[in-house]
């Protein structure tokens, strides 16, 4: 899930250096909602795994 989000993150600075603003706020808007999924999947993993040890 991170890697998506790196990976639209760059396309973005891509297509901002070349001058296409609207395919660049798009990718933007996905590498935000897949960063956000990735840190709530992050931290419910994190939780399962500490109520499981205790």
């Amino acid at each position: 899930m991170l890697h998506y989000a790196v990976v639209f993150f760059i396309i973005a600075l891509i297509a901002a250096v070349f001058g296409f603003g609207g395919i660049a706020a798009g990718a933007v808007g996905i590498a935000k909602i897949l960063f956000f999924v990735f840190l709530v999947l992050a931290a419910l993993s994190f939780l399962a795994n500490l109520m499981r040890r205790a």
